[in-house]
């Protein structure tokens, strides 16, 4: 299932032009006829089976699809596409369990890329993955 949330206008447009909206935000999209650099993104709170899950494309030839776009395009080419190469920030997170599973699949540089972790806490996965994961704003 592929589902975008918090589209642009602009990115609304590209995304429809590559035919990822045509059949609605629901349906299955071709993601061969995607170029550039871009990640299908998910976060989960909560059990991965009954949890919540917010998603949406990330687009980086231009940034687009994702509220912090233009952050999260800049942090992976600094990291070279590999999510677990971002640098992790000096924060102070509570110690509270509210476990978040992230998946990102696409492709960085003609390489595909595929990452799944789960992390304790929404601030413990802000921290580790910047603003790539970053989908409420």
């Amino acid at each position: 299932m592929t589902y975008i949330t918090r589209a642009t206008a602009a990115a609304g447009a590209l995304l429809a032009s590559v035919g990822l909206l045509a059949a609605g935000p629901a349906q299955a999209a071709p993601r061969d006829s995607l170029h550039g650099n871009w990640l299908d993104l998910t976060v989960t709170r909560g059990d991965a089976q009954t949890g919540y899950t917010r998603g949406t494309l990330l687009l980086c030839d231009p940034p687009l699809g994702h509220p912090r776009a233009a952050e999260a395009c800049t942090e992976l080419a600094a990291a070279h596409g590999d999510i677990a190469r971002i640098p992790a920030k000096k924060v102070f997170c509570p110690m509270i369990f509210a476990p978040v599973t992230v998946h990102a699949r696409g492709q960085w540089n003609g390489r595909p890329v595929d990452y799944q972790e789960t992390y304790s806490s929404k601030c413990v996965m802000n921290a580790r993955t910047g603003a790539v994961f970053a989908l409420d704003g």
